[in-house]
């Protein structure tokens, strides 16, 4: 059996995870990892096979079937650009951009080559997920309460608005993808950063956010995230439907209804394994479960930035219906 040769550009915390992922699998090579810190993408090359490599051309001179494109949020873009410019499958981190401009142009350089995408909205794979769906398949929602409590993260940029885009982007746009599944599309929202930083070298993002969003079928709900603590408190989504209660987190489902409460328990990483699998297939013609291509990441990040503008400028933000791949537009419009 031919492996899939994937090449990995990257080398930090999520790199290194799904590094482990494709070494457990038997049917993917890792051909080689590039980073701007060589002694990283030498060890994780060492750990996991493959070579490192100067820089992303000569990782795609070594004709990869697939990239993995795990950088930071402001390091988007140019990476993408020579990717795409090769025709490679391109399985891309979230969040896809520290800016909406930047992920507009990628999105539309995707869809004219007709690129093959994956984004890690790793949620989406979890079994979770499909029971809330059932559900409320016939039970709309009327209220939705997310949330990402947490602390800051111990890399440096992460802390710089022009580098994470701030907890909402950076962290909670895991939420907010999962609430434009289970709740449909937001079409207004109005944040509030408190305007005080974590206490970090540099810092300028709110350590605390809170937004209420409007949903095109006419549910509400609310957003919260916050960088204060010194652990990861909290990261799911509460749904609210006629006669349902649900509380959807990483390892659990919890159901409130007319037959009592129940808890349903899920392994977390069994979804970071189902992400990678299911794009490896996909590039390996083996099926097509890919879930978040580009183009729907692309709408969870016109999201995260609505809420993250909405608090920078205390105005609301109103979200246009969402559009092609191909046209070039923000979407979003700022009420003085």
């Amino acid at each position: 059996m031919r492996k899939c040769r994937v090449g990995l550009v990257g080398a930090g915390g999520v790199a290194q995870r799904h590094a482990r992922v494709l070494a457990g699998f038997d049917d993917v090579e890792l051909v080689g990892v590039t980073d701007v810190a060589p002694q990283a993408a030498s060890a994780l090359a060492a750990q996991h096979g493959g070579r490192a490599r100067a820089d992303v051309a000569e990782l795609l001179a070594t004709d990869p079937d697939a990239v993995y494109v795990c950088v930071p949020p402001f390091a988007h873009g140019p990476t993408e650009e020579a990717v795409i410019d090769a025709g490679v499958p391109m399985f891309v981190e979230k969040p896809v951009a520290v800016d909406l401009g930047t992920a507009e142009r990628i999105a539309d350089l995707v869809a004219r080559r007709g690129l093959r995408t994956a984004v890690g909205h790793h949620w989406r794979y979890s079994s979770l997920l499909d029971e809330a769906r059932a559900l409320l398949a016939d039970r709309p929602v009327r209220m939705v309460s997310g949330a990402w409590l947490d602390k800051v993260p111990p890399v440096a940029w992460w802390s710089r608005r022009d580098r994470s885009g701030g907890p909402v982007v950076e962290q909670a746009a895991h939420v907010l993808d999962l609430i434009r599944v289970l709740a449909g599309e937001v079409t207004e929202v109005t944040a509030y950063g408190n305007g005080t930083p974590p206490p970090v070298d540099g810092a300028d993002i709110d350590s605390v956010t809170t937004a209420a969003l409007r949903f095109a079928d006419g549910a509400v709900g609310t957003l919260s995230a916050a960088c204060v603590l010194g652990w990861k408190h909290r990261a799911g989504l509460e749904v609210l439907a006629d006669g349902l209660a649900l509380s959807i987190t990483e390892d659990g489902l919890s159901i409130r209804d007319a037959d009592g409460e129940r808890h349903v328990p899920a392994d977390p990483d069994a979804a970071r394994v189902a992400v990678d699998r299911a794009f490896i297939n996909a590039v390996r013609g083996i099926g097509d479960d890919i879930r978040v291509p580009y183009a729907e990441a692309l709408a969870t990040q016109r999201l995260a930035l609505a809420v993250a503008d909405s608090a920078r400028t205390g105005a609301t933000v109103r979200l246009a219906a969402p559009t092609a791949p191909t046209v070039l537009s923000t979407g979003v419009t700022v009420d003085a």
